[in-house]
């Protein structure tokens, strides 16, 4: 299934947006709730996938949808279309701080690219969001994140969602050790694989995790410098803990703070 072709321009700088122009019947696909805004010419609808199952019956639809619950992402997407003459525009962002990756296909090797399963932000009708297993099983025991990949197929534009600093790195049969957070995704060449992070005394108290996610081969990979997992975790140690004492970063004077403030 051939792409709708569409043109779009990425705004801001650590919170973006990307804001699609879409012709008259052309259709964008975004995960639910990526909306931010958009003219009155386009209309949604709530669909059972992404739309290149076509011709595939009924029993098609549901396998999709149920790989899409491995993913732990909803069963449906979100089909944006121009219904009215003449350009109109709609704009996607992610929920928390970061950047927006704006991904070609048709130049991608295979017009394949392989991602963590919530860096998937929205695409042009006609681009096929499939999941990845890995090869290796202890992959799937210890890779965290990394273990259920997004697949995206196609020739058009798709646009992930990275958070922090977005770095793009070219393999030339090289190896990338990363943690598996830190990963976004990566283009057909790259091995993918989990391996142990040091020796014994490294894993308990390096702080660096257990296992990293090890690249090798010929491609593109991206990286990101602040997962959310990483700053949902941050966050909840520094918040208030019950009984009204919070954990925060262990200083004196947050306890003064405190005690000034009343509490």
């Amino acid at each position: 299934m051939q792409s709708h072709v569409i043109d779009y321009v990425i705004i801001g700088d650590d919170m973006q947006v990307v804001e699609i122009e879409l012709d008259s019947g052309e259709t964008v696909i975004a995960e639910a709730g990526a909306m931010n805004w958009m003219d009155d010419g386009i209309s949604f609808e709530t669909k059972m996938g992404d739309g290149t199952e076509v011709g595939n019956g009924l029993m098609g639809k549901l396998f999709g949808a149920g790989k899409r619950v491995l993913t732990g992402e909803s069963i449906f997407m979100t089909h944006f279309t121009n219904r009215v003459v003449g350009k109109q525009k709609i704009a996607f962002a992610a929920p928390y701080p970061g950047r927006i990756i704006a991904l070609e296909l048709a130049e991608m090797p295979g017009g394949n690219f392989t991602c963590q399963k919530d860096a998937f932000l929205c695409a042009a009708m006609g681009t096929k969001v499939d999941i990845a297993f890995t090869k290796r099983i202890g992959t799937g025991f210890f890779g965290g994140e990394g273990f259920i990949l997004q697949r995206l197929s196609g020739d058009g534009k798709a646009f992930l969602h990275a958070g922090g600093t977005v770095v793009k790195k070219e393999l030339d049969n090289e190896v990338l050790k990363v943690d598996t957070g830190c990963l976004v995704g990566f283009t057909d060449g790259i091995d993918y694989n989990i391996e142990r992070a040091g020796n014994l005394k490294s894993m308990i108290f390096g702080g660096e995790g257990l296992f990293l996610a090890t690249l090798r081969g010929r491609g593109t990979v991206y990286l990101q410098s602040l997962p959310f997992s990483r700053l949902a975790d941050r966050i909840i140690k520094s918040a208030p803990q019950v009984g009204g004492k919070r954990k925060g970063e262990g200083s004196v004077l947050g306890g003064l703070g405190d005690m000034l403030d009343g509490n």
